[in-house]
């Protein structure tokens, strides 16, 4: 195998402009892969970070995209606009890789333009968000199109989990021996248990009562709208806890925000914050939850899961994508299985799911022991099996594969 010098690393999403699983990767594989080999992030934003074996930089769209025209196409244009800037410049790293559909193109240009072998690395797949064209109105087919190309041309693909390169592999024509998994990881020193609960006392959240916990983007893709209609299927002293917000669309929020205040008015102790919080605060809403719940329809791996785990907070979660291969069910959390439309996004039986996830959520509240136990099980999980340091190691020994 060659050897490896330095790797740019193309993203939407890199500090302090992160709102979402993939922002939280590529933060940890750069910092693990700046031990190892020269990094340069070239990123969406205004970043400007100079460190030991770690430059990023960030990139402005063009102004005029988003001065006329349908609005729901703004980010898909603003996203090539930003990719055509971060291929000017010179490149000379040995390996591209890039992550998202935001910046899929241009590594496949920077392969065309300076001569070098790119990955990409699958966090989620257009074609199975399908109500991605709620939010991106006909650019949806722009994105898809992005997307697309640059899989199919990519020297190699990394898969966050086995059922995202079968995803791969069905929906794109590209040779299996291209097409690779390496899990996500996570902080194991930052994500654990702590006994703070200032964040939670801020909040409202009455530290006498067990709370069920969601944390993530309000989307169709996180299921939120079947945890809050769970909810009423759930005991009177169990109190919901949601940190949630960036809607994809105003449509959605509303939706969000009117099943709220239906069960503001049917019940004490629902709690939701919209803004995103620091990590420690979050890192404390984890470590006293009685349960954690990701309903997610589609879900290609499910970060916030180990980040549950790791706090040693049992998990309730629907059995899509990836996440079966990081919540093992019976032992560090249950898995609710739901039945998903593939032209709509949408549970089948949205009402099913919703009493499936409540009797799951409720049978960890009402057993002090088996939540023990799965809390405890997860965190000896997350140990063993998602240190970002071997996700690091694992990514850099695939690049020099490809070099």
């Amino acid at each position: 195998m060659a050897d490896v010098r330095k790797v740019l690393v193309l993203t939407n999403e890199y500090p302090p402009h992160v709102y979402g699983g993939a922002g939280v990767h590529v933060e940890y594989l750069t910092r693990e892969l700046a031990a190892l080999v020269a990094v340069e992030v070239r990123c969406f934003g205004d970043q400007d970070i100079e460190q030991p074996n770690l430059r990023v930089r960030g990139y402005r769209g063009w102004d005029e995209i988003r001065r006329s025209g349908d609005r729901r196409h703004w980010s898909a244009l603003d996203a090539l606009s930003r990719n055509l800037l971060m291929v000017r410049d010179p490149i000379d790293a040995d390996v591209i890789h890039a992550h998202t559909w935001y910046t899929d193109l241009a590594a496949l240009w920077g392969r065309l333009l300076w001569e070098r072998p790119y990955v990409l690395t699958i966090h989620s797949l257009e074609p199975l968000r399908p109500w991605k064209a709620e939010q991106l109105g006909t650019a949806y087919r722009l994105s898809s199109w992005m997307e697309r190309t640059a899989i199919e041309a990519a020297d190699a693909v990394i898969a966050v989990s086995g059922a995202t390169r079968q995803d791969v592999l069905r929906l794109f024509a590209i040779p299996p021996e291209r097409v690779h998994v390496i899990h996500n990881g996570i902080d194991i020193d930052l994500y654990r248990k702590t006994s703070e609960t200032s964040a939670l006392e801020r909040a409202g959240v009455d530290l006498d009562r067990p709370y069920v916990l969601f944390v993530g983007r309000i989307t169709r893709q996180k299921g939120i709208v079947h945890l809050l209609d769970a909810v009423r299927f759930l005991r009177p002293d169990v109190q919901v806890v949601l940190l949630a917000g960036q809607p994809d669309t105003p449509e959605l929020a509303q939706a969000v925000e009117t099943r709220v205040a239906e069960l503001r008015a049917q019940r004490s102790g629902i709690v939701w914050i919209p803004e995103m919080l620091p990590r420690s605060d979050v890192i404390q809403f984890y470590s006293h939850a009685t349960v954690f719940c990701c309903p997610s329809v589609y879900e290609p791996f499910g970060l916030i899961n180990l980040e549950a785990m790791a706090c040693e907070c049992p998990v309730v979660a629907s059995d899509v994508g990836g996440i079966p291969e990081v919540v093992v069910d019976g032992e560090t959390g249950i898995l609710v299985h739901v039945e998903v439309d593939p032209e709509r996004g949408e549970p089948i039986d949205p009402q099913g799911f919703a009493r499936d996830l409540a009797a799951a959520i409720q049978r960890i509240v009402d057993n002090p022991s088996l939540r023990e136990r799965l809390g405890r099980n997860g965190r000896a999980r997350v140990e063993q099996h998602f240190s970002w340091r071997a996700v690091a190691q694992r990514t850099l020994d695939l690049y020099r594969r490809l070099v």
